[in-house]
């Protein structure tokens, strides 16, 4: 199955959907490459940014997931990197 390489930017208005956003992150572990967590204290949010690599069909399931928790916001980046797996 052919996987891209992708970036996720996740801001979370609502501190209480943090939780549900880190069960969805653990969900799809097996496929992300990294994971960076900013607070941002002054505006009482958190910026997340994710690194996947995974089928894109993955990647658009897992943004739209995240993108339905209440108070919380994604926008995916694709690159251009696609694996052919055999």
């Amino acid at each position: 199955m052919d996987t891209r390489v992708a970036v996720m930017g996740i801001i979370v208005e609502e501190l209480g959907s943090v939780e549900a956003l880190n069960g969805l992150l653990h969900e799809y572990g097996q496929y992300i490459i990294g994971r960076m967590g900013i607070p941002y204290r002054e505006k009482n949010i958190n910026i997340v940014s994710i690194a996947i690599d995974a089928p894109q069909d993955t990647i658009a399931a897992l943004a739209g997931k995240i993108g339905a928790l209440s108070g919380v916001g994604v926008k995916t980046a694709y690159s251009n990197v696609i694996t052919h797996d055999k």
